[in-house]
């Protein structure tokens, strides 16, 4: 047994408290090293009472490791434990002290996981483990008030470029409610609203004002309460690491200087405030001299932030935050963003903006959740055919295993994004393509969201082309499309099953581009079966019992044998159900 690839931490992602009564508990080992693992477990002043063993299970793997993953209720919400591996004539224990060849005599040197605090549990809101998110960029969705209209405003469905306008504003959102609805949306991620120069708005100069080319506050809450009376939740745009130049602050600062009472509200290296060799002498973002970066360590600055965090919680009744550039802002204005936000709205959802591995925000004293980025690109590859299924489902297991339970179950999943190209051209402009990772997008763990215009077959390349107008006229929309994403909605919706049941791969290979993988809980099955090549595909897999239906036929579909042969058209797919 390869020792050196064990690996428990008790704490993070290996050792939590899932909910009031159940700790988590995971361990890892080489890739098909460990035969069987054993946690044994108790409590530390009763353990010959209360000592408990537990078959832990492979929860993932990837190309190196098993992740072994074990639920432990313990009696009095204290667990101390040890872990014991097996593999042929070999056995070992893994504790505190280390690994040893002996059993250890508890429970001095077993890990421990002190206490279950209720209110140190990292608790997502429920509701977001149901949503089916659709982000909106307000100047592009649509026009509803042409009398706000910016100077030069082009006609809507024009190229988009970098400064120009087409008009979009929130009533235009209010006007078409009713499509949203019909597709089955229950929750909308506006990029910002507030006043702001840029057709983005990504460089605000008055928290508290809707753009006036948008409408104004009044409409913005009108807006609110018509998705609440319809069951629609509400998420806004936080922009804090930077502002716009013409930020009022900002504006005193580049009069003052030195001298300006704001000048510790940013990051600011030299004065005068300049731009040398194309690098601004203040921090910004990236290197955008108009976007200043804000110095949200100093304590005007945070409060100045926190108060518009919580001002459009309580004024409009919002239901959380996307927070923009999350990454580049102190933990410790975000663990004091938490609990300004969860005190004025319990239920709110705060969701990051990380590209890459986030566990240090996903602790559950800042964010619920993150732009699951990785998985996109993850995704992306492999039905783009860049990635073989063996390959892809490892991806999958590595990434599922960088959080705890509570975050996979409510990670915010995007396949494009205002920021990147559209599904249909990062997938070759394949439509057949475009549907397979549809239906695993909305049959995998996690929360969806679309990009507005994805389900009428908008395309673009990256942005500013990415972010083009909404297209209205029906005649140049891809209805097909647009019910098949109707169609995989409700599936998601109509079934818990497919929103929180157990992910497990059933079949995934090396230099093969067909899968099968299932989402399981106590009342039902699926599975989904893929064929990601351009030729038909039969896939075969075990299964004794008779009682399997597709999911979106009704048709019965019976095993032969103890088995279930699937024969897949090119970029073909099934969704099976049982009842348990």
């Amino acid at each position: 047994m390869q020792l050196e690839a064990l690996y428990h931490v008790p704490r993070d992602k290996w050792a939590y408290a899932y909910d009031r009564e159940t700790v988590h508990l995971r361990i890892r080992a080489k890739r098909g090293d460990a035969a069987a693992i054993t946690v044994v477990s108790g409590d530390k002043y009763d353990w010959d009472g209360t000592c408990a063993e537990a078959q832990m299970e492979v929860a993932a793997a990837d190309d190196l490791f098993d992740y072994w993953e074990a639920h432990v209720k313990p009696r009095f919400r204290r667990l101390t434990y040890y872990f014991r591996i097996e593999s042929g004539d070999e056995t070992f224990f893994v504790c505190e002290k280390g690994i040893l060849p002996e059993e250890p005599l508890p429970p001095r040197g077993n890990f421990e996981y002190p206490f279950i605090h209720p209110v140190d549990l990292f608790e997502v809101p429920a509701w977001a483990k149901d949503a089916v998110f659709y982000q909106i960029m307000p100047e592009r969705f649509a026009n509803g008030d042409p009398g706000n209209d910016p100077e030069g405003t082009k006609p809507w469905g024009g190229k988009p470029e970098r400064e120009n306008f087409f008009g979009g504003d929130i009533q235009g959102v209010i006007d078409h409610l009713d499509y949203l609805s019909d597709l089955g949306i229950n929750a909308i991620y506006f990029t910002p609203l507030f006043l702001s120069p840029s057709n983005h708005k990504y460089d605000i100069v008055d928290y508290k004002q809707v753009d006036p080319h948008f409408g104004d506050n009044k409409l913005l809450k009108e807006l609110v309460e018509r998705c609440h009376n319809r069951g629609i939740r509400v998420l806004l745009d936080a922009v804090f690491n930077h502002c716009s130049r013409e930020f009022p602050a900002f504006l005193d600062v580049l009069e003052n200087g030195a001298d300006s009472r704001y000048a510790g509200w940013f990051h600011i290296k030299s004065f005068p405030l300049e731009v040398v060799d194309g690098i601004p002498t203040y921090d910004t973002f990236g290197f955008y001299p108009d976007m200043p970066k804000f110095n949200t360590a100093n304590p005007e600055v945070k409060a100045f932030l926190l108060d518009v965090a919580e001002y459009w919680i309580k004024e409009i009744k919002l239901d959380g935050w996307r927070l923009d550039v999350s990454d580049e802002i102190d933990h410790s204005f975000w663990r004091d963003f938490r609990k300004v936000v969860k005190r004025a709205n319990p239920e709110a959802y705060i969701v990051g903006e990380v590209w890459s591995d986030s566990l240090s925000w996903l602790l559950g004293d800042q964010f619920d959740s993150v732009m699951n980025y990785p998985l996109s690109d993850t995704v992306l590859e492999f039905f783009g055919g860049k990635m073989d299924s063996g390959t892809f489902s490892n991806r999958l297991g590595s990434l599922l295993m960088r959080y705890p339970q509570q975050t996979n179950e409510a990670i915010f999943n995007l396949l494009c994004s205002h920021d990147t190209p559209r599904l249909l051209n990062c997938l070759g402009e394949d439509k057949r393509r475009m549907k397979l990772a549809v239906v695993f997008l909305f049959t995998f763990i996690g929360t969806p969201c679309i990009f507005y215009g994805d389900e009428i077959g908008l395309t673009g390349e990256g942005d500013p082309d990415c972010r083009k107008c909404m297209e209205w006229d029906p005649a140049k929309q891809d209805h097909e499309l647009h019910d098949f994403y109707r169609t995989l909605i409700g599936l998601r919706k109509n079934h818990v099953t497919l929103r929180s049941g157990r992910y497990r791969m059933l079949k995934a290979c090396r230099d093969e581009s067909c899968l099968v993988y299932e989402r399981e809980d106590s009342k039902q099955q699926f599975t989904i079966w893929m064929n990601n090549s351009a030729e038909p595909r039969t896939l075969t897999l075990p299964f004794e019992t008779d009682d399997w239906r597709d999911a979106l036929s009704g048709n019965r579909v019976k095993t032969d044998g103890g088995r279930i042969s699937l024969t897949l058209e090119p970029f073909g797919f099934r969704i099976l159900q049982r009842e348990l």
